[in-house]
């Protein structure tokens, strides 16, 4: 049977007070939709289709050819926003899931679980409830003497007895493709917000004779959706929690969950280990039986097995097997090191190569370079790749040794195997096995050292009689 989909995610959100728009709002660094979205990719829907309304543009922006859009101009109720769909959906014969793109904790078992009831029963609709103690702010699931669902009662719109009931409505429902548009032609605004209910969909299917079954979630986090910045911490934890939970069942070990930041489209090989204030954001992915931390952020990076990094900052940048990185190093984007490649203490690479075996050890800045193979860049050398206007390349062949504080003023090449010396500004190409030196020779004045210090406490007594 053909599955469908249609993510409600029309409303401003007001209630988060913020200029971007609600549901492209972060969890676990994903926006919120695009957790939704890929949830319903996960159960095979063959098309989805995004009600969008307030940020239309930036929600199409982020979401691209993923999804189809409908645009709901006026926001009269989720009634309204699914009927924008019609034009769309309203001839395709299925399953479709109705879902709010607010909602990014629905899991993908649970909606599987959902459209295998639904699908197996030939149910005209299936309702995802969940039970909540205190159920204040949500629909409520009315039930019959039978237990089917008899109607869905908004909050503001329940009696005493209704407001009582402790099942509630999550907002995600499944129905049969051709019977929600045709129920959707009948569902009216006479009610306390004056709105076009979706919830009044399920109790004329009741009126008509239809069967209407309710799915009940085990899971209390999946009803949430996201209104304000207090719900949008909430799902975070709860997200966060599963993301460690999820990569330690696979064979990561996370020292302290708590002070761990793990994104949700981040990917960590078995036996890696994560130490107390890593940050691993966007589509990072960490091979295994690395060590990653204390006190660190990898961001859009590649990192191979067996890769050491200490507080240390890695940004679109990729690290080859078994280096090592850090501590306090700074991988801007473009960076790619080889294997077994040392960088270490206070040391930044942007936009770079270096291959395998070679080391930049500390207090260093190698920029738009290329790196051979065992390759030594001395304490405190640097590549001076700009201008004020432009960049240039500095190039280092294999085998080649950089002395401390040496300066490469780019464009530059040091050839295979040379060698330059300490201290040197080198400002032209260095030949294969060439021994480069650069700088003013040494002079020695004897006894001057006396004179230079007579001459400063001078200075100072002087300056403290004043």
């Amino acid at each position: 049977m053909k599955r469908l989909a249609i993510v409600l995610a029309a409303g401003q959100g007001k209630r988060m007070k913020s200029k971007l728009y609600k549901v492209l709002h972060p969890v676990c660094g994903k926006p919120m939709v695009g957790h939704v979205l890929r949830t319903v990719d996960q159960v095979r829907c063959e098309r989805s289709v995004v009600v969008v309304g307030h940020g239309a543009e930036t929600v199409r922006s982020y979401l691209g050819d993923a999804a189809e859009y409908v645009l709901q101009e006026e926001q009269l109720g989720t009634g309204h926003a699914v009927k924008q769909a019609k034009d769309l959906l309203g001839s395709e014969q299925g399953s479709t899931i109705v879902i709010c793109g607010d909602t990014p904790l629905v899991t993908p078992e649970t909606l599987e679980g959902l459209l295998e009831l639904h699908e197996n029963s030939k149910a005209a609709a299936t309702v995802l409830t969940a039970h909540m103690d205190n159920p204040k702010g949500y629909g409520r699931v009315i039930r019959g003497e039978e237990g089917n669902v008899l109607r869905i009662v908004e909050q503001k719109d329940c009696s005493p007895e209704e407001d009582a009931v402790c099942e509630i409505n999550t907002g995600t429902y499944c129905f049969d493709n051709a019977k929600l548009f045709d129920a959707l032609e009948k569902v009216t605004n006479q009610n306390a917000q004056q709105e076009y209910y979706l919830t009044d969909v399920i109790g004329i299917m009741k009126q008509a004779g239809e069967t209407v079954l309710a799915y009940q979630t085990d899971d209390q986090a999946e009803s949430i959706g996201v209104n304000d910045r207090l719900a949008l911490s909430q799902a975070e934890g709860y997200m966060r929690e599963r993301i460690t939970r999820r990569h330690m069942l696979n064979g990561v070990t996370i020292i302290d969950p708590a002070s761990t930041y793990i994104g949700a489209d981040v990917t960590i090989g078995a036996d890696t280990v994560l130490y107390p204030g890593t940050i691993l954001k966007g589509n990072t992915v960490i091979g295994g039986e690395c060590e990653i931390g204390p006190n660190s952020e990898i961001e859009d990076s590649v990192i191979a097995d067996g890769v050491s990094v200490k507080y240390s900052v890695l940004c679109q940048a990729e690290v080859g097997e078994s280096s090592t990185v850090g501590p306090f190093a700074y991988l801007r984007p473009g960076s790619k090191l080889g294997e077994h490649v040392k960088v270490g203490d206070f040391v930044e690479v942007k936009n770079s190569t270096i291959d395998n075996g070679s080391k930049v050890s500390h207090l260093s800045y190698i920029g738009d370079a290329k790196v051979g193979k065992n390759v030594n860049v001395g304490c405190g050398a640097i590549t001076v790749n700009y201008d004020g206007y432009n960049k240039s390349v500095t190039e280092i062949e294999d085998d080649a040794f950089v002395g401390s504080n040496v300066n490469l003023i780019a464009p530059v090449k040091v050839g295979k195997g040379a060698f330059i010396v300490a201290g040197s500004t080198i400002t032209q190409s260095v030949p294969e096995n060439d021994l480069a030196i650069a700088r003013q020779r040494q002079e020695n004045k004897p006894g001057y050292a006396e004179k230079i210090r007579a001459h400063a406490k001078a200075k100072k007594n002087s300056q403290s009689q004043s």
